[in-house]
């Protein structure tokens, strides 16, 4: 092509169209490569934003079902029609990927489609499903090429009845039994899913704790609460072989991870959720010198440059959370980088969320970090069951748990547990996005009556005391 971009990304997802439009409105002429037919990458297509129209949708129906009638409600037992729920689901994606279109639009981005290989600096070939390969000349490349679905060695993932997430969104049936290996963020979301629309659930995880990067207090308690919705817990346990039976059923050995005999488990389904690994394959990263990590992710400096000048990476193929608010926030930076800005991320105040009901917020250290990094800290904690709004939800579930510096009182963490925590977690971010102290929290007025009051009352507990406890 005769024209020259000033950048060019690898990528559509979260991480990568939000750069190109970053980069775009700092001036740039920005292109965008994307193998799929359709942008908005992993997140937008298979998986957050369909898991979420799922959990949302199931939510509701388990709502109606058992919670409707203590309200005053009295309405027939609902009946699932999964196809209309399905159809919802793809409405929803739709509607998303047809936003960053809209945006790419909007912001004068030239979108590629096909597989982007990095043929040298300042080079990248498009290879379209038909047609001949087309050749980009750029001034820079970003790599947002996001991650796939980590697999279990021997166990063949067909996606009818062992499944990763792409699968476990697109079920044309509720599986009478679905037995989940990985207790992290995409099993347990996916998990209860199928629990609320009838299914027996089990989950099978080697550690010997469920999320194990959250807080372990609070994970406790929410398998607590998760095993009460009669979702069935192996901890310390690995899959050793899915076999399939001719009559479509699925036997699964199991076996505790530190070896002993193994129990056959009968499966309708079986989701394989052990986490997510760096799409790099076939980028051309070896011919051109790009340097890898031991995990196979790509090494970036604190500008994200990689080891060749011109080429940089972010999201899911570089070292941090692979969550797509974190690919979003160092696409903006590294866009604001190649501008002559300041582009920076703060990756000690990125929230992580749990989205099953109810949900689990996470933002900076964790009781079990602190302990090991030798730092004096103390606890604040509110249940909501003392809270006035969560009592007429029906919804007092779970706790806010602020963790502060003993001498500063400076607020190093915060953990939530309960209805809407996702939402509520977002005060505490951008406190500790200002270095503030839990009285800076605790002085705050909050609106009554409302379920943000617990995280207020959290706070004033890392003082003289709260008020409704």
């Amino acid at each position: 092509m005769a024209d020259v971009f000033d950048l060019t990304i690898i990528g559509s997802g979260p991480g990568g169209y939000v750069a190109a439009i970053r980069a775009a409105q700092l001036g740039m002429k920005v292109d965008v490569v994307e193998k799929w037919a359709t942008h908005g990458g992993t997140c937008l297509n298979i998986g957050c934003i369909p898991s979420k129209a799922l959990l949302h949708a199931s939510e509701l129906f388990e709502e109606a079902g058992h919670g409707f009638k203590a309200l005053g409600i009295d309405i027939p037992a609902p009946v699932l029609n999964l196809k209309q729920m399905m159809t919802h689901k793809t409405k929803t994606v739709a509607a998303n990927v047809g936003g960053v279109d809209y945006l790419f639009k909007k912001n004068k981005v030239t979108a590629f489609q096909g597989i982007g290989t990095i043929a040298a600096p300042g080079k990248v070939h498009v290879t379209p499903q038909n047609g001949a390969m087309i050749e980009i000349e750029t001034k820079n490349i970003v790599i947002a090429s996001g991650s796939v679905s980590a697999n279990l060695s021997g166990i063949e993932i067909d996606e009818k009845k062992v499944v990763t997430s792409t699968g476990a969104l697109n079920l044309e049936k509720v599986p009478g039994k679905l037995l989940v290996i990985g207790a992290g963020v995409i099993g347990l979301e996916l998990g209860s899913v199928w629990a609320r629309l009838g299914s027996q659930v089990t989950v099978v995880e080697y550690l010997d704790r469920i999320l194990p990067d959250m807080d372990s207090e609070v994970t406790w308690q929410f398998q607590r609460m998760l095993q009460k919705q009669g979702i069935e817990f192996k901890l310390s346990s690995k899959v050793s072989s899915v076999d399939k039976k001719d009559d479509g059923s699925l036997k699964v050995s199991v076996e505790p991870a530190k070896g002993g005999a193994a129990e056959l488990l009968d499966a309708d389904v079986v989701l394989v959720a052990i986490g997510r690994k760096p799409h790099t394959d076939g980028l051309g990263l070896d011919i051109v010198g790009v340097a890898l990590d031991e995990r196979g992710r790509v090494r970036v400096d604190d500008h994200y440059k990689t080891s060749v000048d011109g080429i940089y990476a972010i999201g899911d193929v570089i070292a941090g959370p692979m969550l797509a608010h974190k690919a979003e926030d160092e696409g903006i930076a590294v866009a604001e980088i190649l501008s002559g800005q300041a582009g920076h991320v703060n990756y000690a105040a990125i929230p992580s969320v749990v989205y099953t009901n109810p949900e689990v917020a996470s933002v900076g250290k964790t009781e079990d970090e602190l302990k090991a990094e030798g730092i004096e800290y103390k606890i604040g904690k509110f249940p909501f069951s003392a809270n006035g709004r969560a009592k007429a939800m029906l919804a007092t579930q779970g706790f806010v748990k602020i963790l502060a510096d003993v001498e500063t009182d400076r607020v190093l963490g915060a953990h939530i547990v309960g209805k809407n925590a996702g939402e509520m977690i977002h005060e505490l971010v951008v406190l500790m996005e200002f270095s503030g102290a839990a009285e800076d929290l605790a002085r705050s007025t909050h609106a009554h009556p409302t379920l943000s009051e617990a995280v207020r009352e959290a706070a004033l507990s890392l003082g003289d005391g709260a008020i409704h406890i």
